[in-house]
């Protein structure tokens, strides 16, 4: 009779919802340990630092980022310039949230669609424990697009359900409310009125053509969306200083990264792998599954989507939808965007671009596993003991969840990134005002140049929130006094040139009208080089400094001191004339400028990780 009773009561739904909801709660406090540990990397700088330089316009918001149209995540960060910018405090509270606000929606979606049973928890638990959605809460940017999405998929569902079962405009109203939210922070939110119309047509309602107030409204969505997006897309600037032009990659190529981002990324994590990573820089990974347990998960896919064909009607309508979900919102989008600059060796293993899939996948394990509330015949055949086969793989993709996890959050994360800014800032604030810096790229590890060009400068990077009082400088030239440059800690220390020295000769060698040739130690290749040079003169002059055919004009002080001077050229011998007074040369230096690692670093120490 007990038992009986509790079975009811689960049945009737007042302890599954429980359940869930501490499931959710567990999984935020979990999810949490990873978050607060995170720091802003790579284009989290650069759109914290747009949203500083823009006013809250059209133009602004619509800036499409090689394929990325996000205003809701420009608008965050526009917001966040102004909220002391690099504030890590207002980041992890709206990653937390979002993820709290994503995990909430599927449980109603779930409840919705199966009823309070307790089944459903397995999906959600699926949802909640996937690694497949764990390198992208550790990077800003993507949650700015993945969890908004993860949100609104299914709210937008749920509301279409209320839609179907009670016909209210209301219903419809917010399912297209949570479309265009969607719409306005992830592309991939276009496929949300797909899969309502698949699930619907699948699975809610026999006369689902019937709804064209649904449809005409999705459509009148979508249309409106593509032509915004597309018009962006050709029109936008990049950082490059060129619009794209998106082109598919060749056969070979889409086909290699669908089957490696499927079979690397896809199927291991919704089994809990990838169980290994592979670092990229101190803070990120991708995965790396070992090709073993690649082939199991292959086979253990393989078994659970035939089982459930063979039970569950309907049950390859779902793993279809998942195919057809994975293919042009997960793989489509890379192909047209950066596939020929990495290539599918690399970018099939990045789980950023799967993050949005884990709600679809906990959505379609429910609809191939479990019937509809009040579905009649939803089994193709009578149950079987082997149903209870889910018990042990459920327990086995938890174990491995938390295994690859933890694997993942065993890394720095953002510590280095926060290490360096920090350090960075602490030493602008303690340099006398007017300083000279010079100013260079901030390491790949904080912000890849290549990707970010003058966003990745320390001046631009460090502007937030506000300038700096120094003199910052692309390449010395002329007399520089004090000049100081970055280390690769973040410290300031003085500038010295690496390369080639030309010992002083005696006292200095006198250079007039007259070119006088200095023999470099080794030939140089061509290239750009700084030259310094260090002169005694009794009046200030001009030096005309040549490099084989690259020639370049310097002025240089009275007295002692050193000049700096820009050169293209190449050659074994640097040729010096002096088109004023005559100068007094000593010591030259020609290479590259760079932070003197024997000279006094400010501060002494960098800020710790």
């Amino acid at each position: 009779m007990i038992a009986q009773g509790v079975h009811q009561r689960l049945r009737g739904g007042d302890a599954v919802p429980a359940i869930g909801l501490t499931m959710v709660v567990v999984q935020l406090v979990w999810k949490f340990e990873l978050v607060r540990r995170t720091y802003f990397r790579q284009d989290d700088f650069h759109y914290i630092l747009r949203g500083q330089e823009n006013a809250f316009t059209w133009d602004y918001l619509m800036w499409v980022d090689v394929g990325h149209l996000l205003p809701g995540g420009f608008g965050i960060s526009w917001a966040m310039a102004r909220l002391g910018g690099y504030n890590e405090v207002l980041a992890h509270t709206t990653t937390m949230a979002l993820q709290a606000a994503a995990s909430l929606a599927l449980l109603r979606l779930l409840r919705l669609l199966f009823g309070a049973r307790p089944a459903i928890l397995v999906p959600l638990g699926l949802y909640l424990v996937t690694p497949m959605t764990i390198p992208s809460l550790s990077w800003w940017a993507a949650v700015l697009e993945t969890l908004p999405l993860q949100l609104a998929l299914p709210m937008a569902l749920s509301s279409h359900i209320l839609y179907v079962r009670r016909g209210r405009a209301r219903h419809l109203a917010a399912a297209c409310a949570w479309t265009v939210f969607g719409l306005a922070f992830f592309v991939k939110a276009a496929f949300i009125p797909v899969l309502i119309l698949v699930v619907t047509a699948g699975w809610l309602a026999p006369a689902w053509m019937r709804l064209w107030r649904a449809w005409a409204a999705y459509a009148a969505i979508l249309a409106v969306y593509s032509w915004v997006f597309f018009t962006g897309l050709y029109s936008s600037i990049q950082l490059n200083n060129a619009t794209q032009t998106p082109q598919l990659p060749d056969a070979g190529v889409a086909a290699e990264f669908a089957w490696v981002l499927g079979s690397r990324g896809l199927i291991p994590s919704a089994l809990g792998g990838p169980w290994q990573w592979r670092p990229i820089g101190a803070d990120y990974a991708t995965a790396a599954p070992p090709e073993p347990l690649v082939w199991a998960g292959l086979a253990v896919a393989a078994a659970v989507v035939a089982a459930s064909a063979l039970w569950r009607r309907r049950a390859w309508l779902a793993w279809l939808t998942l195919l057809g979900y994975f293919l042009p919102a997960d793989v489509v989008p890379v192909l047209l965007g950066r596939i020929e600059l990495l290539g599918p060796e690399v970018l099939g293993y990045e789980l950023r671009y799967l993050a949005a899939t884990a709600t679809p996948l906990a959505l379609v394990v429910a609809l191939a596993c479990i019937p509809l509330e009040d579905e009649e015949r939803p089994w193709l055949r009578p149950r079987s003991p082997l149903r209870l086969a889910w018990v042990p793989l459920a327990a086995a993709v938890t174990a491995g969840s938390l295994w690859s996890v933890t694997a993942y959050a065993d890394r720095p994360l953002g510590a280095t990134a926060r290490a360096y800014v920090r350090t960075a800032q602490l030493a602008l604030s303690r340099v006398p005002e007017g300083t000279i810096v010079l100013d260079t790229h901030v390491p790949g590890s904080v912000a890849a140049a290549a990707f970010f060009h003058d966003y990745a400068l320390h001046s631009r990077l460090l502007a937030m929130p506000d300038p700096w009082p120094v003199r910052w400088t692309r390449q010395l030239s002329g007399p520089v006094q004090d000049a100081m440059a970055f280390d690769r800690q973040g410290r300031l220390r003085p500038v010295t040139v690496r390369g080639l020295t030309i010992p002083q000769r005696g006292a200095c060698v006198p250079v007039g009208a007259k070119e006088v040739r200095f023999r470099l130690p080794a030939s140089l290749p061509g290239g750009a080089y700084t030259a310094q040079i260090s002169y005694l003169n009794a009046a200030g002059t001009t030096l005309s400094v040549r490099l084989g055919p690259g020639v370049a004009r310097v002025p240089a002080g009275k007295d002692l001191g050193r000049t700096f001077v820009r050169l293209d050229g190449q050659g074994r011998e640097l040729a010096i004339r002096a088109t004023g007074p005559d100068a007094c040369v000593g010591e030259i230096r020609i290479g590259r400028a760079v932070p003197d690692e024997n000279g006094a670093a400010v501060p002494p120490q960098p800020v710790e990780r």
